[in-house]
């Protein structure tokens, strides 16, 4: 008898790949997708595509009211490049020690209110000066 060939296991394993290939692309593409916006972006959009995001931007230089016990935060987000344009941001979480006026962060979460005000579920700061090449010897 003459040896089978090899095919069937490729053409199956090529089958295989790409139904996950596949399954990865419609799933990223999904409307479960969260989307990554600055102020402007996010004060532009109509409020009914607006679900999940993650915004980033500045802490704004007023109104920030910290909850009892450090366990929370309620500030304005105001876009990097265009700061008369914010949204009220609520965070109850413990607070990074690099929050401040000024800082760069990235909260993700919901819209509650249309587009005016966001329930944030996570609170990243940026904090470059740790990061930038002058600071570092070598």
């Amino acid at each position: 008898m003459a040896k089978k060939s090899g095919k069937g296991v490729y053409i199956a394993a090529l089958i295989l790949f790409l139904g996950g290939l596949g399954w990865l692309v419609y799933s990223g593409l999904s409307q479960d997708s969260v989307y990554f916006l600055n102020v402007s972006e996010a004060l532009a959009m109509d409020e009914s595509h607006l679900g999940q995001s993650r915004l980033f931007g500045k802490v704004g230089p007023q109104n920030i009211e910290r909850t009892n016990g450090g366990l929370g935060v309620t500030f304005d987000l105001t876009d990097q490049k265009n700061p008369s344009q914010s949204i009220r941001v609520e965070y109850r979480g413990a607070v990074p020690d690099t929050f401040k006026v000024a800082a760069e962060v990235i909260v993700e979460g919901a819209f509650i209110n249309g587009n005016k005000a966001f329930k944030a579920n996570s609170l990243i700061t940026k904090c470059p000066s740790k990061y930038q090449s002058k600071n570092r010897k070598g």
